[in-house]
């Protein structure tokens, strides 16, 4: 019987503490990722923010200000997916938003998966699904260990609401441009929930895209960024000039008209009210478990390519977003209760100052224009090889072609290394690797940020990378110099901010390095689950001393 007692003990003991461990953990995690958001965008336009925003995070949560991106190429693609995962692409796999299917021979999207149909709309904008990534994220181990517990994900861009929500998500949701709509593929769901049917009828785009979009406050407080005119800016269709007003109802088409809604602030709108909508509806935090909602805001970065991040479009899109996440905040506070749910903001990546803007201020940068300078490359492959090699380019990645190098009896390294030779000559390229060195090979920093974005299936047989402030471009057009990109490896790109919010996070500044790969983690240990499998990532230990 003493026995007996002492295992009832342990028992209750074990199972006590696994109870508490549970109830410890926030009704509800939710993750927001901000699409090509600088970490300094958080205090250049601070002074314009609300106390309820973005400085409500700031200033009561955890601000981890020295996190960076710890591979490349930085893209939507593999930055959500790296979040998520706790790991590189060398591991998830998503080497890019689009790269080179070798068995196809032509170019895939990270997402994409002809298997699936579009549910929600008669368009094939639903033929996506997380298949490409190789393996699970942090909300599938959340599903694994504690199935009652629900995953939603949601954003403007597919990839941007797939690789967060993962394989076992209860609703994934994306922006379907042709139909104004939001939806899902058959991966998830045979049918819309009721809900989403019920928001979309309210088609609040095109209600949007009757609006004027003009500066929140009188444009000449945004002294923060450059001229609202500015040479450096894409022209929005129907404009002649890159300058505030833009009336959406005179520039937009019936063709038209949800692209460019993507490309405004009330499209952030838009996926806040559908986020609140999935909160009520979903009764997400109010299940007896921990759910996650997934929030991926798109249209900041659609709008920084166009005009780049010295311009009035890109502040007022962030003075707009700060009042969004407030109301957010809001919502949470009154549905679920101040402390009772766990919150975190980063981003995807960030972006490079627009090069001819550098360039016209004799700061490094510039351009690589790539058709001319593959086409010559491919003619000399195919003077010294007899056979023209070269597949095709993509993301700074040459692809061969293995086969042929093969039926010919030619040495791969060998081909590989007269690439490589030949592509260190071209002005502003930094460095350059084959895929030999990628797998066998260790070196500086810059080596190992392109070896943890590489995997042999995916990515090419030898991979560059610029010098700073340069983007590739294929042609010098005029087009080409204006406007701007991602996806190297220098902080422009990599710094992105990293804000802890909610249950059980302290207030504090956080100053050593975070690398992207450690939010998997951190979320694993707030929620009492195990990593998800593949995760590289440390968690980030100062959220846990109290």
């Amino acid at each position: 019987m003493k026995s007996i007692s002492i295992v009832n003990a342990l028992l209750f003991s074990f199972f006590g503490s696994l109870l508490f461990s549970q109830n410890d953990s926030p009704k509800l995690m939710v993750g927001i990722v901000v699409d090509q958001m600088c970490y300094e965008y958080l205090y250049r336009f601070r002074d314009h923010y609300t106390e309820g925003g973005f400085k409500r995070l700031m200033n009561e949560g955890t601000n981890c200000r020295t996190t960076h991106y710890n591979y490349v190429p930085t893209y939507t693609g593999p930055g959500h997916a790296s979040i998520y995962t706790g790991t590189t692409p060398s591991n998830h796999g998503i080497v890019a938003n689009d790269w080179l299917d070798r068995v196809a021979n032509s170019t895939v999207n990270c997402v994409e998966d002809q298997t699936v149909q579009t549910v929600g709309s008669d368009s094939k904008k639903g033929m996506f699904s997380p298949a490409r990534l190789k393996v699970n994220t942090i909300t599938d181990q959340l599903k694994l260990e504690r199935p009652a517990s629900k995953v939603i994900a949601m954003s403007i861009k597919n990839r941007g609401a797939i690789l967060p929500g993962g394989h076992l998500s209860d609703g994934t949701y994306w922006f379907d441009s042709k139909s104004g709509d939001f939806i899902t593929s058959t991966f998830y769901k045979q049918e819309l929930p009721q809900w989403v049917a019920d928001f979309n009828k309210k088609n609040l785009p095109e209600k949007s895209m009757k609006q004027v979009w003009n500066t929140f406050f009188p444009i000449e407080r945004y002294v923060e960024s450059g001229p609202d005119n500015s040479p450096y800016e894409h022209l929005l269709p129907g404009k002649t000039e890159p300058v505030f007003p833009y009336d959406l109802s005179k520039m937009s088409t019936k063709e038209t008209v949800y692209d460019l809604f993507t490309c405004t602030p009330f499209a952030n709108t838009f996926l806040t009210d559908f986020a609140i909508q999935a909160l009520h509806a979903e009764k997400m935090g109010q299940n007896g478990a921990t759910d996650m909602l997934c929030i991926s805001y798109s249209s900041t970065d659609i709008i920084g390519h166009e005009f780049g991040p010295q311009s009035k479009e890109i502040q007022d899109t962030y003075i707009r977003l700060d009042r969004e996440l407030e109301r957010l905040l809001n919502e949470l506070d009154n549905t679920l209760g101040k402390g009772n749910y766990t919150l975190f903001l980063t981003a995807d990546h960030a972006v490079v100052p627009v090069p001819q803007l550098l360039v016209d201020k004799k700061l490094a940068g510039g351009y690589v224009f790539l058709s001319e300078a593959v086409k010559q490359l491919k003619t000399d492959v195919t003077d010294t090889f007899g056979a023209d090699l070269i597949v095709a380019e993509e993301n700074l990645n040459i692809y061969l072609d293995r086969t042929l190098i093969r039926e010919r009896g030619l040495k791969y390294d060998e081909v590989c290394r007269f690439v490589k030779e030949h592509i260190r000559e071209w002005k502003g390229v930094k460095n350059v690797y084959t895929s030999g060195e990628l797998q066998t090979g260790s070196g500086d920093k810059w080596f190992e940020m392109i070896r943890s974005g590489y995997h042999y299936k995916e990515s090419g047989d030898v991979i560059f990378s610029l010098e700073s402030g340069h983007l590739p471009k294929s042609k010098d057009t005029d087009k080409a110099r204006k406007g701007t990109s991602h996806g190297s490896p220098y902080a422009y790109d990599t710094q992105v901010p990293l804000l802890f919010f909610g249950h059980s996070v302290p207030q504090q500044e956080v100053f050593r390095v975070v690398e992207i790969t450690d939010i998997a983690p951190t979320i694993a240990h707030i929620l009492d689950i195990s990593f998800s499998h593949a995760a590289t990532g440390k968690p980030i230990v100062e959220l846990f001393q109290k």
